[in-house]
């Protein structure tokens, strides 16, 4: 069967709907201005298709994918707002296979996508009447992310994401700043919203402490500080905590807060939430809800940069911010968290003391002690077993751009990048690998 009779396979739509919208993309390593394209896609309808397009497609078109298919899944079915994802959309979006899944209009940034031939990806539905353009999010893309890796530039960093979206810091004039805090805190109170990109959907908070109390363990309590109120946790529900630098989020942050999510409803299975008599006794006080509500943590910029070294992190506690508030596996972002969660931050936090901590088996930090040593002798410490896209992470993802350096140099050119010199391709080669022997000389002290 071929990829194009797969995508049809299934029974067609009886009819189009106005209301079920249709996007499609490669999706290469999810970035928010992914997730922004399908924010303001969902927001035109109810329903919202995401079509994604095969490996060898994407090759002949445009050049080699980071990620794999089943990668680039994976991150499309973990975005809240998406409906249903259909893999293997041709890469020039067809009417008949719109048409065949009900979606009567096709949404795409006010960018010009063409193929291998230079013509519009969208020359037909244009033509059709069935293309709707929305706003592409501005300083971010693939190509951005592929350069900062291959040139391995720190500028991307910020020092106080709350200073900055205060508008007290980033570059330009004082009104420049302001204006740049104000659009980023839009983004943020956007990226918040609940699976009709239209509601209130999350709780988003910093927590405030020293550079040691953030990067080291110390039982120093810090602050927390109110950005934005979601609906909170619901009757019932137990409150999780899970923490990571999450950058350049990927199948393995997505896949180990899935695990999370499917261990708790296996707890909750046993504890009887899904007895019938427990679901109308939820759907009586409004929508019925699942058991379990998710803190996720996300550490500074500085943090990372301390135990990772090179230009790690890739994204920005922003960008990383937004790519764990549009994941339908997560329900509230504590900016700045510690990369030790310690007792005082774990028994202080704005939902009480957390039922479960939980973690992968592995972590792509470098440890010379361990940073869970508070929630295990707490007894609410959870390991996630292993998982398919366990070894996928911002390392693994870096590896594979310098492997195939010639040809994601050759995709750079095509969108008007600076080319990498072999100076630049070596320097990395050389601060990775000085960070690799300072990570085991780091573990083997410890």
């Amino acid at each position: 069967m071929s990829s194009e009779q797969e995508v049809l396979s299934g029974p067609p739509a009886p009819k189009l709907l106005d209301d079920r919208i249709w996007v499609d993309g490669c999706w290469d390593f999810f970035h928010h201005g992914h997730a922004g394209a399908m924010l303001q896609a969902r927001q035109l309808g109810t329903e919202l298709y995401v079509g994604v397009h095969s490996d060898e497609e994407i090759l002949e078109n445009k050049g080699p994918t980071v990620m794999n298919l089943r990668e680039r899944l994976a991150a499309v079915d973990a975005c809240r707002w998406v409906t249903r994802s259909v893999a293997y959309a041709p890469y020039v979006t067809q009417l008949e296979c719109i048409s065949h899944f009900g979606c009567k209009y096709v949404v795409h940034g006010d960018d010009i996508t063409s193929d291998s031939s230079g013509e519009d990806c969208y020359r037909f539905v244009k033509a059709a009447g069935r293309f709707k353009v929305v706003k592409r999010t501005p300083s971010i893309s693939t190509t951005d992310l592929v350069g900062r890796m291959l040139l391995c530039t720190r500028t991307h960093f910020i020092k106080s994401l709350q200073k900055m979206l205060a508008g007290e810091e980033g570059s330009g004039t004082e009104a420049e700043k302001k204006a740049e805090g104000e659009a980023m805190m839009k983004r943020i109170r956007q990226y918040a919203t609940d699976e009709t990109g239209k509601r209130p959907g999350a709780d988003v908070y910093f927590w405030s402490a020293s550079k040691a109390a953030k990067t080291e363990e110390t039982e120093e309590r810090g602050s927390f500080r109110t950005l934005l109120k979601g609906p909170g946790p619901k009757i019932g529900q137990r409150v999780v905590y899970v923490d990571g630098g999450f950058d350049l989020f990927s199948s393995g942050h997505i896949e180990f807060l899935r695990q999370v999510i499917l261990t708790e409803d296996d707890l909750a299975k046993k504890d009887g939430w899904y007895n019938q008599q427990d679901i109308n006794e939820r759907q009586g006080k409004g929508d019925d809800y699942g058991p379990v509500f998710v803190v996720a943590g996300v550490h500074d910029d500085e943090v990372i940069n301390y135990w990772k070294g090179v230009n790690y992190p890739i994204m920005n506690i922003y960008e990383r911010g937004l790519c764990v508030l549009q994941c339908r596996y997560v329900n509230a972002v504590i900016f700045g968290a510690p990369f030790s969660p310690t007792k005082s931050y774990l028994t202080g936090s704005p939902w009480g003391t957390y039922d479960a901590v939980y973690h992968g088996p592995t972590a792509f930090m470098p440890l010379s002690y361990d940073p869970y040593m508070a929630p295990k002798e707490m007894g609410i410490f959870q390991e996630v077993s292993r998982h398919e896209f366990q070894d996928v992470n911002a390392g693994t993802i870096v590896q594979r751009i310098m492997k195939s350096r010639d040809l994601y140099e050759e995709r750079q050119r095509k969108k008007g990048m600076k080319a990498i010199g072999e100076a630049e391709h070596r320097k990395r080669e050389i601060l990775e690998e000085e960070q690799r022997l300072k990570e085991e000389k780091m573990v083997s002290a410890s």
